[in-house]
């Protein structure tokens, strides 16, 4: 299997994100965070994503010259308008404002609104929590979850992701779909010829399928059930009703390009640990101290951090196909 350094990869993703209409800025926001994703193996996220994002940088679904406009609505929110490009930048923006501010006032919020796919979920809270900060993030997609008893989809997969600072050591990192997995799982399977589990999503007629692009057609499987579609209510609230967003079921899909900008939102919470406890971070060292103890036991995100560390020693296992396919849309017209 071919293999490309992470700094080849980035660079590839950088181009073909250029030569399909991205400005540079927002090329190289895409490429840190899809070879970020590939890196950590959540590959649903990663490269896979390159050749849709193209196609919708041509058809204008999203607006690769888009700058996020960023204000101060009060002393502790960050608003930041994505205006229909991708959400990487405004993600970034995000990152790089909420710090201050959390330690100004002890939280800050930071709205995203006019956005897109936020990839890894994880990543921005945990560039928060390498800050110091203890993060979370909620996320609304495009719909793909149907309500308890219902079979219409009118939730995303929504997002979740959490962070908070180890001393000494990576921070700890949740990052989850509340669908039983991420949609862009699926997306993958499909590009790739082969099967799904048959707990994975539903078809049109809200039956279990192996065929991905019956499932993609269809319904994802909640997490945890009915439990799972209250949860992701909750983050359609919180990051497109409180943001002003697009609803799932208004949104259009992040998977192809027809159909205007997606419109979606992010909601990312910042806490200055020092401003509720004088030994928080050590707090949460004695918890993750006494899951590690346990035999078998492992932290979230342990395998991802594996993951990364022999991406950045051995570079990316590629399959033939998705470096076919990155390397014309990379010297695309």
């Amino acid at each position: 299997m071919p293999k490309l350094t992470l700094a080849e990869a980035r660079s590839l993703v950088a181009a073909a994100m250029e030569r399909n209409g991205a400005a540079p800025a927002n090329a190289a926001s895409v490429a840190r965070a899809l070879v970020g994703a590939e890196a950590d193996g959540l590959k649903g996220h990663g490269l896979s994503r390159v050749a849709t994002y193209a196609a919708q940088l041509r058809a204008r679904k999203v607006d690769g010259e888009a700058t996020p406009v960023v204000t101060r609505p009060r002393p502790s929110v960050v608003a930041i308008d994505a205006a229909h490009g991708f959400a990487y930048p405004a993600l970034d923006a995000a990152v790089a404002a909420l710090p201050p501010t959390a330690r100004e006032t002890g939280l800050a919020a930071a709205s995203i609104r006019r956005s897109h796919h936020c990839g890894a979920a994880g990543q921005p809270v945990e560039a928060l929590a390498e800050a110091g900060l203890v993060a979370m993030l909620f996320a609304n997609t495009p719909a793909a979850m149907a309500p308890h008893g219902g079979r219409a989809a009118v939730f995303g997969t929504n997002p979740i992701a959490f962070a908070c600072p180890l001393p000494g050591r990576a921070p700890l990192v949740v990052d989850l779909s509340l669908s039983k997995v991420a949609r862009g799982n699926v997306l993958a399977a499909k590009q790739r010829g082969e099967a799904i589990p048959d707990d994975w999503a539903l078809d049109a007629e809200g039956r279990p399928t192996t065929d991905p692009a019956a499932a993609l057609s269809g319904t994802m499987a909640p997490l945890g059930g009915a439990k799972g579609v209250a949860l992701a209510l909750m983050v359609e609230l919180l990051a497109a009703g409180l943001t002003g967003s697009l609803f799932a079921a208004e949104a259009s899909s992040f998977l192809d390009d027809e159909g205007g900008p997606p419109g979606v939102g992010q909601l990312i919470l910042a806490f200055d640990p020092a401003a509720f406890s004088s030994s928080a971070p050590e707090r949460f060292a004695v918890l993750a101290g006494a899951i590690e103890a346990q035999e078998g036991a492992r932290l979230p995100g342990a395998r991802r951090l594996a993951l990364r560390a022999k991406a950045q020693t051995e570079g990316l296992d590629v399959s033939e196909s998705v470096l076919a396919d990155l390397t014309a849309q990379a010297r695309a017209a």
